[in-house]
């Protein structure tokens, strides 16, 4: 299977020949479960098209935790791999999406043989870490209508879609909430003039 190797650029050419050699690049439909908590890591994801999600489980409540696009990888299964712990997080393709699954067998050789194998982990930690401030930010200053709204502008910018397809119970559960909640704060964007609803699909007409 051929993919454009320019998304991984940043890598330099030994090491993305190595990659190449040793990765196998899969293609997974929308929906798959790619990992799963308490799962040992065998592979390392670095999403080449479509989009990840990540998140955790609390009893039967989902968590958002970050979603991986093009040219990323997941931090949290690279701590796992890297300390043969088991998963912490369930991942989970939000559209279709063609993935490099690379052996975790070779992570502690070339970690030390390419030092820019490195930054792109440093990087994924940066971002994850400046997103776990935004999310605390929008928590503590912001009311629930607007961080639905942010949410739902940045799913329809991740999905490349103007609509997001989701159910209130979905949406809940990646914002922390219970459906009620979000059923409420919809019908107030909604009447406010932000969103329109309809048939199952929610999109955004107006800016905050």
């Amino acid at each position: 299977m051929e993919f454009d190797k320019s998304i991984l650029s940043f890598l330099k050419p030994k090491l993305l020949d190595e990659l190449i050699k040793e990765s196998t690049l899969k293609e997974f439909s929308k929906g798959t479960e790619i990992l799963r908590e308490e799962q040992y890591v065998k592979v390392l994801p670095i999403v080449l098209n479509g989009l990840v999600k990540v998140y955790s489980r609390f009893e039967d409540k989902e968590l958002l935790l970050y979603y991986i696009e093009p040219a990323q990888s997941c931090i949290m299964t690279f701590y796992a791999a890297l300390k043969n712990t088991p998963s912490k997080v369930f991942a989970t393709t939000e559209k279709d999406s063609k993935i490099l699954l690379i052996p975790v067998l070779h992570l502690p050789n070339w970690l030390i043989e390419y030092p820019d194998f490195n930054e792109l982990f440093y990087t994924q930690f940066n971002l994850r870490y400046y997103e776990l401030l935004d999310t605390i930010g929008h928590l503590l200053l912001n009311k629930m209508d607007k961080r639905l709204y942010d949410h739902l502008k940045k799913k329809s910018n991740l999905t490349k879609n103007n609509s997001v397809k989701m159910s209130h119970s979905q949406i809940a559960n990646e914002l922390g909430t219970v459906r009620e909640v979000i059923t409420r704060v919809l019908k107030k964007l909604e009447t406010d003039g932000k969103v329109i609803r309809n048939a199952g699909e929610i999109k955004i007409i107006s800016k905050w």
